[in-house]
């Protein structure tokens, strides 16, 4: 068995939120949720350390891109993870995501509907256009802060589809710091950790209890684009 990337301690200090069905974890950009097809460092690897005395390792509820941060919502069994897995394909998971872009968009805020269809590139790899013939998909964004050429967007999407938020903010003309597929970006902007961080996320999971609301803080590498923007920790 491959060493998992994080200790048991290292993946129980990023829990944000813990009850008898769900976990949230804050996840670290740059480390895949599940094994590609070549293998490597993974998320999952971590999982057994959070049993928390049940006798399976929780699973995955939904995913996040590698470089992106935040929180990741995981089921402790299999009645949590069909529970949850209703509530993501009903539309009824409030997700939001705070990215730091190049320039800012026209109106402080609006709504992008652009369908999203996955394409084969001539290096064998795959990427997202936008295309009639994709899969629908909405988000709606706001600026909650702007400077030194850069704007601090909230974004809830409406839909899950690959790489969405990244596509949407490039249509927008305002491609995420450190996104090196989709927008132009200077050669240093484009160097940069991606800038996309899962701020928050919000589970009915009851209809007698009011929602799970979570949080995560952004990671560190967005900090200081965040605070030319305005954002104060």
């Amino acid at each position: 068995m491959p060493r998992p990337p994080l200790s048991p301690e290292e993946i129980q200090a990023r829990l944000l939120y813990r009850d008898g069905l769900i976990l949230v974890l804050d996840k670290p950009a740059g480390l895949p949720v599940h094994a590609g097809p070549g293998g490597g460092p993974n998320l999952e690897q971590c999982f057994d350390a959070l049993r928390f005395g049940l006798p399976a390792p929780p699973a995955l509820a939904h995913r996040l891109d590698r470089d992106t941060s935040g929180c990741l919502v995981l089921g402790r069994h299999r009645k949590a993870l069909a529970k949850l897995g209703r509530l993501f394909q009903d539309g009824k998971v409030e997700k939001a995501y705070w990215a730091v872009v190049a320039g800012s968009p026209q109106q402080s805020e609006g709504r992008i509907e652009a369908p999203l269809l996955k394409t084969t590139r001539k290096d064998g790899g795959w990427r997202m256009v936008v295309d009639p013939e994709g899969q629908p998909a909405a988000t709606n964004y706001k600026v909650l802060g702007s400077g030194s050429g850069l704007a601090w967007l909230e974004l809830e999407t409406e839909t899950g589809r690959t790489h969405q938020v990244r596509v949407h903010c490039a249509e927008l003309g305002c491609p995420i710091l450190g996104e090196p597929m989709y927008g132009t970006l200077s050669p240093e902007q484009r160097q940069r950790p991606l800038h996309l961080h899962a701020r928050g996320i919000v589970l009915p999971l009851s209809k007698n209890k009011p929602p799970i609301v979570v949080t995560a803080e952004p990671p560190e590498h967005m900090r200081a684009a965040l605070k030319k923007c305005g954002w104060r920790s």
